[in-house]
This record gives structure tokens, sequence and C-alpha cells, in this order.
């Protein structure tokens, strides 16, 4: 263990040392890589330190009660020994979460999809909530959302809407709220006091960059128009409504909150080249034949991971087996909890696969 965190160490100061290099902090595109590389270390870095400290102080307190006469000497030795050894075993298992393979995603930003599926006036209400908790938990967490398209019922319920989410990291929390969610209660417009089952998709897309996804102009079938609904701001003033459409998929791509219809363009084009992105993530791991722990456990988009129960209050997350109480408090202000310990399970997948 010493040896590899040995090599850790060495490793992020040897990077920490080239980010003062002149030569390189010319060089933009390398200060980046390098910003990086140091990112993902640094966690492990700090980790290793205070394991080769607790080291240290447990071969002293080993050579004191080898070596030493006196009893109270001894006993205070002996007590810094169980404390250090204590220390190195929970930092043995931290250290191994931080030398995890990372996902090369985590780090980038992303697209939170919401798109109403069964019994729709139910689900357009229930996917309003989904999008109401979101953004209540990306601004308290990260403080960076603007919602990029969206299609609202005439009482302003959610029939679309996709949110971008800008943050460090906020793909490796937030991908873990892909595919269905459920929802049994019932419904305001129901008149038999029956409880009804209706599902809301979630789609999580990492931010796809010009290196990640490459759009043959060819391909593409961009028309304008102007505004038609009367709560659109721009309504039959200036063709800045864009679609753009993505032949080969027949992806299809609206986008109109801005005033400009370069501003629109660019929106657009970003999502698609998102969804293009996710599209060749999930190809991927089928052609692999092989989970990858690191995502969501499945690339079925038909899977509920969620199902938010109302008669009986309890909300049940299907990956992890786990079932908890009081849904108006998560709705509102108090997922934390549900997504730490998704990421726990992911992270003790991960452990057991890299010891197998």
């Amino acid at each position: 263990m010493l040896d590899k965190l040995q090599s850790v160490i060495k490793k992020y100061e040897t990077l920490r040392n080239q980010m003062m290099d002149e030569n390189i902090v010319s060089d933009q595109q390398k200060v980046v890589s390098i910003s990086r590389e140091m990112s993902w270390l640094e966690k492990a870095y700090n980790l290793s330190i205070e394991y080769r400290n607790y080291n240290d102080q447990l071969q002293e307190a080993e050579d004191i009660i080898k070596t030493e006469t006196d009893w109270d000497i001894i006993e205070m030795a002996k007590q810094q020994f169980q404390e250090a050894k204590s220390k190195l075993e929970d930092l043995d298992q931290k250290i191994k979460i931080a030398l995890l393979p990372k996902d090369p995603m985590d780090d980038k930003n992303i697209y939170l999809e919401i798109r109403p599926a069964a019994w729709w006036d139910e689900a357009w209400l229930f996917g309003t909530e989904l999008l109401k908790m979101y953004l209540w938990y990306a601004q308290k967490k990260w403080r960076k959302t603007e919602i990029v398209e969206e299609q609202m019922s005439d009482i302003w319920w959610v029939k679309l809407v996709i949110v971008k989410i800008s943050w460090e990291s906020v793909y490796s929390i937030m991908k873990f709220e892909s595919w269905v969610h459920r929802v049994q209660r019932i419904p305001e417009t129901e008149s038999q006091w029956r409880v009804h089952t209706s599902t809301v998709t979630v789609a999580i897309m990492p931010e796809a960059q010009d290196v990640d996804i490459k759009i043959d102009p060819k391909d593409i079938q961009m028309d304008t128009y102007a505004g038609s609904s009367s709560w659109w701001q721009n309504a039959n003033k200036n063709q800045t409504w864009v679609r753009i459409q993505h032949l080969p998929t027949g992806l299809i791509v609206d986008i109109w909150d801005s005033k400009s219809q370069m501003h629109n363009k660019e929106k657009a084009f970003s999502v698609l080249k998102s969804r293009l992105y996710q599209l060749e993530i999930e190809k991927n791991m089928k052609e692999e034949k092989s989970l990858r722990w690191d995502q969501i456990w499945t690339w079925d988009r038909s899977e509920k991971i969620r199902t938010y129960n109302y008669p009986q209050d309890r909300i049940t997350d299907h990956r992890i087996h786990e079932s908890r109480s009081n849904i108006p408090s998560v709705l509102m202000w108090n997922m934390e909890d549900i997504i730490q310990k998704l990421v726990l399970e992911n992270e003790t997948r991960l452990l057991q696969k890299s010891s197998e």
C-alpha cells in the first residue's frame, strides 16, 4: 500500500511542479489537461499524505513499545498505536475509493431532460414537481441552471423540459437520476378516488464538446419560425424559433427561449450533440456486453428506477432496494440523502468489481 501511495504522491507533486513551468503555462491545452489530472488525484493525494503520517505514528509507537521500559510511556504508545491503526483502516477504504477508475464524463456539465409519459395530465403534473425538485437541488448545490427548452400545458404543467446544469462534477452526481420515475397517487381529476400510476422519463445527458461528437452539416435540416403560442414572448414577431433535425437518427430539437436566432441555434446544436453523445454511450455499453457499474446499472430506457407511492408516503429506489417516507420533503429540498446512497452503492460495486 505504501509503495502505491508514494507513487500517487510523486505523481501529484510532479504535476504541481509542471503547473509552475513557464513552458507549460504558456500552453493552455496542457494546462487544462494537467489541471484535470490534478483535480482527479487531489483527494487521493491528501489521503495518501494522511495515511503516511498515521503510518509513521504507528511505527513510532511500535518502536517505543519494543524498547521503552517506563510503563506510563508504554501505555501512551499503545494508545497511539491503536488510534493510528484505526485511522489507517479507515483511510485504506477511502483511498481505494479515491483511486477507482474515473468515469471520463463525470466532470462534464449536463442537460437534464424531463419527458412525461402515461396518464398525460397526472404525468405532466408530476413532471412539473420533479422539475422543481431538481431546480431546487441544483440551485442549492451548484447555483447554475438554465432552461433551454420547455413545452408547457395551458396550466403550466411540464410536457417537455430541458435544463442545462453547469458546475464541477455535476454529471458524477446527477447521472443516477436517469430513466423512469413512477408515481402512484389519486389524480386531482379522479372522481372515484382511485389510485393511478403515471411515469416520467428523466434523461441526464453529459454536455458534448466538438471533440466528442462531430456532426456532418449534410445530416442537418434546420428551420426557423415565428412564435405562435400566446405565452411566448416573441410571438409572431421574428423568426427566432429554431428547429434542427438530425436526419440519420430523426432526433429533433426545438429552441425558442432567446430573442436571438443565433443564440437559439447554438443552444439547439449543443442539445443535439449531447443527445447524440448519449446515444453513442448507450451503444458502446450494449456492444461491450458488460455492465458499467459507474453508470446507472442498466441501459434499458424502460427500466423504472424509483417509485413515489403517495397513499403509503413511500419513495422506493429499485436499484438499491431501499425505501423512505416523507415524499414532500424529498420533492422540496431533501433529495441529498438518496443521491449519496446511490453514490455509495456505486462505489461499493466498483470496489467489488476491482477486487474480482
